[in-house]
Formats: C-alpha cells, sequence, structure tokens
C-alpha cells in the first residue's frame, strides 16, 4: 500500500511538472526584435509554406476568420486587400492564416478556403493557409483575428499587433484610424524605425 501511494505522488509530481511546462511550449510568441518562429503550413491549394522559404524577404502574417465582425470590417470596406496589393506590389509576402478548429468558427475545407478566398478577392499572391491544428498561430502567439505580423528579410519579427489603432467593428472609422501595418512597412521599406513595434491586438479570439 505505502509503495502505491509512493507512485501515485511520483506520477502526480511529474504530471504537475508537465502541466505547468506546457502552457510555455503550446504558446510561443512572435516578438519585435527577436527571430520570427519557424512555421510549416499548408495552403487551400496543398502548397507548402515555411518561414525558410521568405529568407531574404519581407513577409506579413494575418490571421483570418470570415465570420468574425472585425475581419468583416477590414475585408467588405476593401482596406484590407487594398493594403494587400499595395505591398506585394513592393515585392513584400504576405500569407493570410486561417487557425479555427475543425467544427469551430471560421474552420473552412480546403475548397471552401478556395471559395472564400475569391470571394474576398484574395489573388495568388495572398495565400490562404490552413492550420487546423494551430501548430503556427500558437507559435505566433496569434490570439485574434485579424492579428498582423511583420518579418523582415533577416527573419526578425519588427512588428506585432493590431492592423490599426481603432477596435471598433464600424468600417466607418478606418478612414480616420492609425494604420499600424502600413506605418511599419512604409517606415522599415524606406531603411527607418518603425514607428511602433508592438500593439494589443483587437477583433476575435482565435478558434483553436
Amino acid at each position: 500500500m505505502q509503495m502505491f501511494f509512493k507512485l501515485n505522488r511520483t506520477v502526480l509530481r511529474k504530471t504537475l511538472v508537465l502541466l505547468l511546462l506546457l502552457p510555455s511550449v503550446v504558446w510561443a510568441a512572435a516578438v519585435p526584435g527577436q527571430k520570427a518562429p519557424p512555421f510549416s503550413a499548408v495552403d487551400a491549394r496543398g502548397n507548402t509554406h515555411k518561414l525558410a522559404d521568405y529568407a531574404g524577404q519581407w513577409l506579413v502574417i494575418e490571421w483570418f476568420n470570415k465570420d468574425c465582425p472585425y475581419v468583416k470590417k477590414h475585408y467588405a470596406s476593401g482596406n484590407m486587400q487594398s493594403l494587400q496589393k499595395k505591398y506585394t506590389e513592393q515585392k513584400v509576402n504576405w500569407l493570410t492564416v486561417i487557425s479555427s478548429a475543425k467544427g469551430k468558427q471560421g474552420y473552412l475545407e480546403p475548397a471552401q478556403a478556395i471559395a472564400v478566398a475569391e470571394d474576398h478577392n484574395l489573388g495568388a499572391s495572398v495565400p490562404l493557409l490552413l492550420d487546423i491544428h494551430g501548430v503556427m498561430g500558437r507559435a505566433y502567439g496569434a490570439k485574434t483575428t485579424p492579428h498582423m505580423f511583420i518579418v523582415n528579410p533577416q527573419g526578425e519579427v519588427v512588428y506585432a499587433g493590431a492592423i490599426d489603432d481603432n477596435d471598433s467593428a464600424n468600417p466607418a472609422v478606418i478612414a480616420s484610424s492609425y494604420n499600424y501595418v502600413s506605418a511599419a512597412l512604409d517606415a522599415s521599406l524606406k531603411g527607418l524605425a518603425v514607428p511602433k513595434a508592438s500593439s494589443r491586438a483587437y477583433g476575435c479570439s482565435v478558434k483553436y
């Protein structure tokens, strides 16, 4: 009996240690000034994308959920597509990521994702990645849709946070909002310091 309880205490201690360590393992973060977390994810058309593929290039990563009113704010208004077009034309890569788990809001099968990409005017220059197990989302610490990250050619995160400074879901506020992503890219592409490297992301929670 004593041996049984001793073994149980040992198992309990090990379990508690694992539970304490798990959040730090599962939830990482893309932190400005540090190297971007590596990733490998497949897009809606079956193509694999890895961080290493974008070495020496600028990269924007955007978290997406078609049913989120904050995502709708920026897509129905054309704001997000305008940013994508402006910067992909300047050789900036742009990845849009869905980390919704199967059965949860925003989850899409590949064929559905292709239809959504077409409906939202996401061209071939803006792949829609399907991160159904949330591995990429957790590695970057993506908490909301949208949640934005900018990675420089050296593989370092130069911006992480909200798309702009107005957390209203009303698209009418876009014109008077300060766009953090645009400001960061405009400065970075000119070799200048990013005005604001991080901000509190707003939107719907990512449905892991």
